[in-house]
């Protein structure tokens, strides 16, 4: 099977989580944020370890010089802050934004997006290494379901019926096809185009960890919890670890 129909199939998947956000009207809301915070911790594990131990080496093992692919990070890391900035894209893992009133059809447009981008990452991974594809992909699901779930419950609240959120989160979701396909055509005339979103696509995990994630994670000053959630996040980090090494 080719690497382009991999990548697609991979898309397909990420677009499938997205019927995920439908088990938050089956949860206690209360329940359901507890789950969630436990997620976004292992969330976060998962995105610093595909930056870490898969991107970011397979980056470097393409021969680019460190300092170009540290440059490309940078970029990547900046791209998604100016995104966030103006977008207003926040994931809203526990429910409670601040622009809940901005959201609703921005949130399905800056999703759309965001989805694109994984589309191209997922594209650009498998064309490089099946292997390091199906990790990044993981990494993306992984993601994806805390994600999915904050999502879901901010286009209720914002008014969209149940059905209509969950047709359009999926089409929104979906999109990572697209991406998918245009960096294929892209690629096609820039064929090193797919190596250098490999650093930017670490710099965009590192960022939606770091400034997205974590934060979620220190609102909570209890001693104990806040322990736990470093366990997850340290274990999802062995996790993607073990990925690298299985995947090898």
């Amino acid at each position: 099977m080719s690497r382009l129909y991999l990548s697609i199939i991979g898309a397909v998947i990420v677009g499938l989580v997205s019927f995920v956000g439908a088990l938050s009207l089956l949860l206690r809301e209360n329940f359901l944020h507890k789950i969630i915070i436990y997620l976004v911790a292992f969330s976060a594990g998962a995105l610093m370890g595909g930056a870490f131990f898969h991107l970011l080496p397979e980056a470097l093992d393409q021969g680019s010089g460190s300092i170009y692919i540290f440059s490309w990070l940078l970029l990547g890391f900046c791209l998604f802050y100016i995104m966030e900035r103006l977008l207003r894209w926040h994931h809203c893992h526990n429910g409670e934004c601040e622009s809940h009133a901005h959201l609703g059809w921005m949130n399905i447009i800056g999703g759309g997006i965001h989805n694109m981008i994984d589309g191209m990452i997922i594209y650009a991974a498998f064309s490089i290494d099946v292997n390091l594809g199906w990790s990044v992909l993981l990494s993306i699901i992984l993601h994806e379901i805390p994600q999915e779930l904050g999502d879901f419950g901010v286009l209720i609240y914002s008014g969209f019926s149940k059905a209509k959120a969950l047709f359009y989160n999926f089409i929104s979701a979906m999109i990572a096809v697209i991406g998918v396909i245009f960096a294929y055509l892209i690629s096609n005339i820039y064929p090193n185009f797919h190596y250098l979103l490999l650093p930017v696509a670490a710099g965009g995990f590192i960022y939606i960890a770091a400034s997205d994630l974590i934060p979620e994670l220190h609102k909570d000053s209890n001693t104990k919890r806040s322990f736990i959630y470093f366990l997850i996040f340290a274990f999802a980090l062995a996790f993607m670890f073990a990925a690298k090494v299985f995947f090898e």
